[in-house]
């Protein structure tokens, strides 16, 4: 038959005679002419590869609709969950630095105990979930060790909070120096960011990658003894007292136990299943099942928040020191200023300068008053993370206080970085207190003196 005999046909009926398509008839009606049976070399040609390219996506449709019936009965027959915990490694990770084979050279920092390399994140390649469990597994052993520096290096003693703490109770805890509630001139408080960093510590990340100094709070704590201040270190990520769920049981019925559900619900179910189970092997490679908990919220620290305010009120407020000193980083900053909104007049009365390390604050989100931000910018600073050298003054975007290059863009680095401008900070805000106080009392007695000879005078 020849190319525009298919024209000739009056309708589908008498073209389907000659077995063809409704689909293939309704491309040639489309593309014939308006003035009768016409057919053109270029549509010859466009007809041929029209039918070539129906018959092939007819034969495809096929081949993947095989496919996937295919693949559908393999899954169904595949227990993803038990294949999966085989190929990844169980979540069993060392429970000190030895046996994990690192340890703390002579300048802090975390060293391979045989190749003397840093810490490799991907010990195990395409195991990124392994790989980040043993590194949260070393965190938890990298903050006892800190404890650990805190007590017997520093000298600081742990204080349970709550105070009342009945039996039972879940508590958290601070550092403190043994003067830090009897110092009757200087009291440092360090309060870090959030996250998983605990008491003594500005950044995991630091400690494991970079050195000690860096990533904790022990060269604060030591520089501050050094120059007579009594300590104290909150810890206030300690929110919660996590126990495990007990396992439920949930009875697998046989397959030959007999069910009232109807067949085409069961099988939406499973297919329903069979989806959830490949989504879910495509997330994860290789994931296992995880220790279900329970959190249980401590009193008086279930927040950063409620955690600084309780330390006020229970610790801070009772010690002796003339003039409090804060040193805060990131989200520490912003409870800081919640304790202001909080206290406000004893916060004014008893702390005499506070250093912020790039804060996450915000005075109006925070709805601060007035006299806060007043005060916030003559007794605070921050220093942000910025490319400009250290202590180089910004533009401050918010009213509240001066803002200073911490002298580098990482932000976990700047309480580090600003550490010695901090100091000084500090020394020029006590000495200018007191000279202020020197002065008052210099008026004070002059006033005295003057009033003292003008009543002799009139006698």
């Amino acid at each position: 038959m020849l190319w525009s005999e298919f024209f000739l046909f009056r309708n589908f009926k008498e073209a389907a005679a000659t077995g063809l398509s409704q689909n293939t008839y309704g491309f040639f009606v489309a593309t014939r002419g308006r003035e009768g049976p016409m057919l053109c070399h270029l549509c010859a040609s466009s007809i041929t590869l029209y039918i070539l390219w129906n018959t092939m996506a007819q034969v495809s449709g096929q081949e993947d609709k095989e496919k996937t019936t295919a693949l559908k009965d393999l899954l169904s027959r595949i227990d993803l969950d038990e294949l999966m915990k085989k190929d990844e490694p169980p979540f069993t990770f060392p429970k000190t630095l030895e046996e994990f084979e690192y340890a703390f050279d002579e300048n802090g920092q975390l060293r391979h105990i045989n190749t003397g390399e840093r810490f490799v994140f991907n010990a195990r390649e395409d195991l990124h979930r392994w790989n980040q469990k043993r590194y949260e597994a070393l965190g938890e052993i990298i903050t006892q060790y800190v404890y650990k520096l805190l007590e017997e290096e520093c000298k600081l003693r742990k204080e349970v909070i709550p105070v009342d703490a009945s039996d039972g109770e879940p508590t958290s805890f601070i550092y403190m120096s043994t003067d830090a509630l009897t110092n009757p001139s200087k009291l440092l408080i360090l309060i870090q960011g959030s996250g998983v960093v605990r008491a003594g510590q500005w950044a995991r990340r630091l400690i494991i990658n970079q050195d000690l100094n860096s990533g904790t709070q022990i060269p604060f704590i030591e520089r501050a003894i050094e120059d007579g201040y009594g300590v104290m270190v909150l810890n206030p990520n300690e929110n919660f007292f996590e126990v495990e769920k007990p396992a439920k049981f949930s009875p697998i019925p046989s397959p030959t136990e007999p069910t009232d559900e109807p067949a085409e619900k069961r099988e939406r179910k499973d297919d329903k299943e069979g989806k959830k189970k490949k989504e879910f092997y495509e997330k994860y490679r290789n994931p296992q099942k995880e220790t279900e908990t329970e959190r249980i919220p401590i009193r008086g620290s279930s927040s950063s928040e409620e955690h600084v305010l309780y330390v006020w009120d229970h610790f801070v407020s009772k010690a002796l020191a003339k003039n409090v000193f804060i040193v805060a980083h990131s989200y520490g900053g912003l409870s800081f200023v919640e304790l202001m909104n909080q206290r406000e007049i004893p916060v004014k009365n008893k702390v005499c300068a506070v250093a912020l390390t790039d804060s996450s604050h915000n005075i109006w989100l925070q709805d601060t008053s007035k006299g806060t931000q007043d005060w916030m910018h003559q007794n605070c600073q921050n220093w942000v993370s910025s490319p400009e050298p250290l202590d180089t003054p910004l533009d401050s975007m918010l009213p509240d206080c001066p803002r200073f290059s911490a002298g580098t863009e990482r932000h976990e680095l700047t309480s580090w970085m600003s550490f010695r401008s901090i100091f000084k900070f500090f020394s020029e805000a006590l000495k200018a207190k007191e000279d202020e106080e020197q002065e008052e009392t210099s008026n004070t007695v002059t006033t005295r003196s003057s009033s003292h000879k003008n009543k002799h005078q009139d006698l």
